[in-house]
């Protein structure tokens, strides 16, 4: 692998930073944080996302490595990272669940008018995907879920519930994994449905941050009947096209590009802030402790592009044990710098968004929202396991 960009991809990037920096212009203060958060948590940001969404759809930018007959430019996997990379560092808002994850697993799984429809809605900005995976007693373990999808002659009828599901309130689409064989036991016998959440029997519960912010949810199907020909892939293919999806959440280089725009953040106020006269920046410990945050996060960045660069050998379905090596890292490195920001910030870092907080006070967002990420996407138990069994070749106990 060439670590080195292209001259086109050299002025793919200039572009593409050009373009995020007009455009987060008009983003509002929640987009200085969590960008998920931001998204779903605000009605100013939902607006300013869904603009976005339409200059998306005009550019073909989020779409570029589709193929040309699904709205895309036919680009390769590495300049899609390259547009991912520099808007997660720009703290620009992406369609994470229709364009990162399902349109990707349509594109692989989907039959012909499964892929005109569906890609189609996505590219344009029309259809708003939330994802059906966990459940109250099935979330690090999927394969244990119980929502049901039985047959009914052309239809599906689906009963169950699904729980922390992101943006539900905001979205009119779910991409829902669930059992079309009840007698079967574990990852045997599910299938990948594509579900419309204004269907008679959804209903959707918002589950509430102590501060209030309101990002995640439960959805109940009662008695959700679909047509069959909303099933994405064969009967009992569920668990195969639902790991190839976790590949397409765990692999983005976003995680370590927008841990590069905090660092380099960071690293201005330490520059800026003197402590017995001296400007923080210089402390020895500080120092130290920046430069393995940083070295982590350029090794976060390499497996990234691994994973993308396995992509566009035409490995689509490749090891799930560097998605996870990633996964595992991202995660780990948020919790890191959240807690060296904090500390070295002292009661400053506890401060919320204000005209008196450093960094826009987004440190103690991050310090408390950091931990959550130990599960939020798979639990890093699991990941751990899948590096031992997949990539190691471990025997499972």
């Amino acid at each position: 692998m060439d670590f080195n960009f292209s001259d086109s991809q050299r002025e793919l990037k200039t572009e593409l930073d050009d373009f995020f920096a007009k455009a987060m212009r008009d983003a509002p203060p929640e987009y200085l944080g969590d960008t998920l958060e931001a998204t779903f948590g605000s009605d100013s940001g939902w607006e300013f996302y869904k603009g976005l969404k339409k200059r998306f759809a005009e550019t073909g930018h989020h779409i570029m490595a589709w193929p040309a007959e699904y709205g895309g430019r036919g680009a390769t996997i590495i300049e899609q990272l390259i547009f991912e990379e520099t808007a997660a560092y720009h703290g620009a808002p992406l369609d994470r669940f229709g364009v990162g994850m399902f349109g990707p697993t349509v594109l692989l799984y989907g039959d012909e008018d499964q892929k005109k429809v569906i890609l189609s809605k996505i590219a344009s900005g029309e259809w708003q995907y939330c994802q059906g995976w966990s459940e109250p007693n099935a979330g690090s373990d999927l394969a244990g879920l119980k929502t049901t999808a039985v047959r009914d002659g052309d239809h599906y009828v689906i009963n169950g519930q699904k729980i922390w599901t992101t943006g539900a309130h905001r979205a009119d689409h779910v991409f829902l994994l669930a059992r079309s064989d009840p007698g079967s036991r574990r990852s045997a016998g599910l299938a990948v449905f594509n579900v419309d959440l204004c269907l008679p029997g959804v209903e959707v519960r918002p589950i509430r941050y102590m501060n209030g912010v309101h990002l995640y949810n439960e959805v109940f199907f009662t008695d959700v009947r679909i047509p069959a020909s909303e099933r994405i892939g064969g009967e009992g293919e569920g668990w195969k096209l639902t790991r190839a999806t976790m590949n397409f959440e765990r692999s983005g280089v976003g995680r370590f590009a927008a841990a590069r725009r905090q660092l380099e953040r960071f690293i201005a106020y330490l520059k800026s802030t003197r402590r017995n006269g001296r400007p923080l920046a210089e402390d020895p410990l500080a120092r130290r402790k920046l430069a393995r945050l940083w070295t982590d996060m350029e090794v976060g960045r390499a497996l990234a592009y691994r994973v993308g660069w396995e992509q566009h050998k035409g490995n689509q379905v490749f090891s799930a044990a560097a998605a996870s090596e990633a996964k595992i890292l991202g995660s780990e490195l948020g919790q890191r710098l959240a807690n060296f920001a904090t500390e070295i910030m002292g009661l400053y870092g506890q401060l919320e968004a204000g005209p008196r907080a450093p960094l826009g006070g987004t440190m103690a967002d991050a310090y408390q929202l950091c931990m959550g990420f130990n599960i939020a996407g798979g639990s890093l138990e699991v990941q751990r396991n899948i590096i031992a069994w997949v990539g190691v070749g471990l025997p499972r106990v």
